[in-house]
Parts: structure tokens; C-alpha cells; sequence
């Protein structure tokens, strides 16, 4: 929402105050490859990480470990250190089914590198089931310590995301599992509970919900509902408002009609995110009826 702009002082304070919380993880950036991807002089730092750079914004590395996500096709592997020189210990792959074998190409190196690994399988909500079980097959035989079910579109519901756990559960019985929502349809939250009493361990969730159009499920929703955990919900608190609630004055995100629009017709939210960006940003109708209504030609005489 920001081009991956943040102050080193907010990426601190923040680190600090989910650390004193209890949070397991904080993912701190990308790991991407500039030269791999276009537009990349115009992005924060956090798009691109660089080792050395991050030592110097987390000299002291509390309890919190720290991952970074990369996409396939957009990072270079001989970017990646060791484990043993880096500040990150959980390297997450991000790709769309058909790139599956790619992403645990890259998941055997990370993971030969010392890196604790997940995949997630983007737009899970337009993907066939036959794709699906064909990538189960490679995932399970994989080194990879932990699958994701991710909600790109915030488009599923509780009986869509008990369907999915049952599915992964069956074909990955030697995986742990991990949740990414968005909270396009306002279940964000609910479903990542859904997934805590099915088993999934992973939960993503990002503090006041920031994120990428509708935003993710709010990590003091978690902190606070999650009960015999070790999180405290003050320090979250404390972050909030601080940081977050200032910067939501700046930047747009979380629920919006646009963004319910696009999650209720199964679409990836970028329509939404431009027509936010525009002069008619709440003509709510007209872009309901832009995505609903087919366009028509007829061929001339």
C-alpha cells in the first residue's frame, strides 16, 4: 500500500513491539532480486532486502525470528546467504499452481542453505482440483517444513476453508499447515479461526489489518483471541498507535466496497485498487456493473 516505504525507525519499534508481544515471526520485506523485476528503483527497501543492511536495523534479535517471502521467477538464489549469515530464518515461496515444481526448486536450495521453508500456492480459489492433487503429490515428497492455504481474493468462506484443510490434511499428512486470509469479505479473522481449530499452526496476520487492498487478518484480533498462548496484547496495542494508526491516515486499506466487490466475484483485487486510486473512487455501482456485464459485439452486416 506504501511501495514498501517504511522508516527504519517504524520497522524497529514494530520488530520491538511484536517481540515484547510474544509474536513467533515477523516477516520484515522481500528477498526479490531487483534486477528481475521491473520498477525497482522506485521501492522501499523492504522490497529488495539486503543482509547487510538488515543488521543494521535489528542489531539485537530478540525471540521474534524473522522471514522474508520471495516470489518464483523474481529472485536470484544466488542472492540468498547461508542461514548461518543472515538475520532471517524463515524463507517463505510464493507461487500459483502451475509453478509448483519451480517454487520447490528454489524451497531444496533454501532449505540446503539452513532456512526453515513454506510454500504458498496463490489464488487457491480458481485453482482445479486436479492441478491441486498434482501439485500435492510433488509438495509431499518435498523438503518443505510448511504449506499454506492462502485466500488471494478474500473470496472463501468457513465451508470453503474447512473443504481446503480437510483436502491438505489428506494429501499432506507429513506437512504442517499455515493460513494467509484477506479480508475482503470480512472473514479474515473468522476463517483463520476456523483454521486454528483444524489443526493449521501458521497463522498470517498483519497488525490493524494492513495489507494489500482489503488487508489481512489484524494480528491483535489473534493475540487477544488466541487463548493458553504466550502473546500479550499490550504491547500490540502499544504499536498501534504509534505507528499504525498514524500511518492509516496516509494510506488506504482494509474493508471497502470496491475490495467486497472483487472478493465476491472471485477476482484479484487490482480493478478495485485502481479505481480506489481514481476520481470516482466510491462509484461503487458503475464498477459492479463494469465486472458484471459481459461485453457484447455483434459482427456489422
Amino acid at each position: 500500500m506504501n511501495n514498501w516505504d517504511f522508516s527504519v525507525e517504524f520497522v524497529q519499534q514494530l520488530y520491538a513491539g511484536l517481540n515484547k508481544a510474544g509474536v513467533d515471526y515477523m516477516e520484515i520485506g522481500y528477498k526479490n532480486s531487483p534486477k528481475l523485476l521491473k520498477g525497482a528503483e522506485g521501492a522501499g527497501p523492504w522490497r529488495f532486502l539486503n543482509d547487510d543492511f538488515l543488521r543494521k536495523v535489528i542489531p539485537q534479535k530478540g525471540s521474534t525470528k524473522l522471514s522474508a517471502l520471495v516470489d518464483v521467477g523474481r529472485v536470484d538464489e544466488d542472492d540468498i546467504l547461508p542461514r548461518s549469515e543472515s538475520l532471517l530464518d524463515l524463507i517463505r515461496v510464493a507461487c500459483y499452481v502451475k509453478d509448483v515444481d519451480k517454487a520447490l526448486d528454489l524451497i531444496q536450495k533454501f532449505h540446503d542453505l539452513g532456512y526453515e521453508t513454506t510454500i504458498n500456492i496463490m489464488a487457491l480459489s480458481g485453482v482445479m482440483e486436479k492441478e491441486l492433487v498434482e501439485a500435492f503429490d510433488l509438495i509431499k515428497e518435498s523438503v518443505v517444513d510448511v504449506v499454506y492455504i492462502v485466500d488471494s481474493y478474500g473470496s472463501l468462506d468457513h465451508k470453503d476453508m474447512l473443504y481446503l484443510i480437510e483436502k491438505f490434511k489428506a494429501h499432506l499428512p507429513n506437512k504442517r499447515l499455515g493460513v494467509h486470509t484477506h479480508n475482503n469479505m470480512q472473514l479474515a479473522f473468522s476463517n483463520t479461526l476456523i483454521a486454528v481449530d483444524n489443526g493449521v499452526e501458521f497463522l498470517d496476520a498483519s497488525v490493524y489489518g494492513m495489507g494489500r487492498a482489503a488487508g489481512n487478518c489484524p494480528t491483535e484480533l489473534l493475540v487477544t483471541h488466541l487463548k493458553n498462548t504466550q502473546y500479550q496484547l499490550r504491547p500490540v496495542l502499544e504499536v498501534l498507535e504509534k505507528l499504525l494508526v498514524p500511518l492509516r491516515e496516509q494510506e488506504e486499506w482494509g474493508y471497502l466496497l470496491p475490495y467486497m466487490i472483487t472478493g465476491t466475484l472471485n477476482e484479484h483485487p487490482r480493478s478495485a485498487m485502481a479505481v480506489r486510486a481514481s476520481e470516482n473512487k466510491d462509484a461503487v455501482v458503475e464498477f459492479y456493473d463494469k465486472l458484471t456485464t459481459p461485453e457484447v459485439s455483434f459482427p456489422k452486416g
